[in-house]
Order: structure tokens, then C-alpha cells, then sequence
């Protein structure tokens, strides 16, 4: 472990990881903004907390406020059966096929919504690491 120390922003005398966490935080206050508000919001709407009765055996509960209002909206069927997932997670992934439009707008916008923060929190990271070892001395720096 170094004993070097650094400045940066209003922090003085800082060590190496110190400086490591400051970079991040001020790479993710960058990086976050309106299309973070809506990727999460995307998520939140799409989780399937709404209860619904009449589901068949085997079906996953309840259903998303995202997917109601898709499926007012578009009330379309479309010529072809079109994949959605409608459960991911440490179970594993389920897939459903459907030809309704709403359906599947309804299930995709929570999937577009997590592309979109797994996306920022890439770039976030890549960008910490790239600022750090322009600020951080030889020995102290990652990758």
C-alpha cells in the first residue's frame, strides 16, 4: 500500500482510494441525469405488482402499470408471435411469446429501462478508472 497522498476537487491530503471514491462519486453525479430518471422509472412501472385474477396455473402473478396502459393504448394484434420476458432473476429467465402489441411494448420497457442503467453504470465505472490513473501516480493505479 503507497503512502501517497492527492488533491482533488475541495479534498486535501487524500489517500489513493480515498481519491478512487471521490472520482467515482463525482463521475456518477455526471453521468446520472434525466435518462436515469427514466430508465428507473421504466423499471418501477414495469414490475408486476398489480394483482389480476383469473390467470392460468403456471402464470407469473399480477401484472405492471406499464403493461395495462400499453395494452389500452395498443390494442393491436400483430401477424407474428413475439418473444417478451416476463420473469428474470435468480430463477433463471422465462419468455413468453405473444402476439398482442400492447403486451409486448408493455414487457419491454422495463427491459429497455435496465439496458439503459447497466449502460450508465458501465460508463461510470470506465470513466472513474480512466480519471483516476490520469490523477493517480504510477504505483497507485488500477488495471
Amino acid at each position: 500500500m503507497s503512502v501517497n497522498l492527492y488533491s482533488y476537487g475541495i479534498h486535501r491530503n487524500i489517500s489513493a482510494g480515498e481519491l478512487f471514491f471521490y472520482v467515482a462519486l463525482d463521475q456518477t453525479r455526471k453521468e446520472l441525469g434525466m435518462d436515469d430518471l427514466a430508465a428507473a422509472a421504466a423499471i418501477l412501472l414495469g414490475q408486476n405488482n398489480v394483482p389480476v385474477a383469473g390467470k392460468l396455473a403456471g402464470a407469473v402473478a399480477g401484472t405492471s402499470v406499464v403493461s395495462m396502459a400499453a395494452r389500452r393504448l395498443l390494442p393491436f394484434n400483430v401477424a407474428v408471435r413475439l418473444p417478451t420476458i416476463v420473469r428474470a432473476g435468480a430463477g433463471g429467465l422465462r419468455i413468453a411469446m405473444t402476439r398482442s402489441l400492447g403486451a409486448f411494448v408493455g414487457r419491454t420497457i422495463p427491459v429497455v429501462g435496465t439496458v439503459m442503467l447497466g449502460r450508465d453504470a458501465f460508463l461510470i465505472m470506465q470513466n472513474t478508472i480512466s480519471t483516476y490513473n490520469r490523477l493517480a501516480k504510477a504505483e497507485d493505479r488500477v488495471l
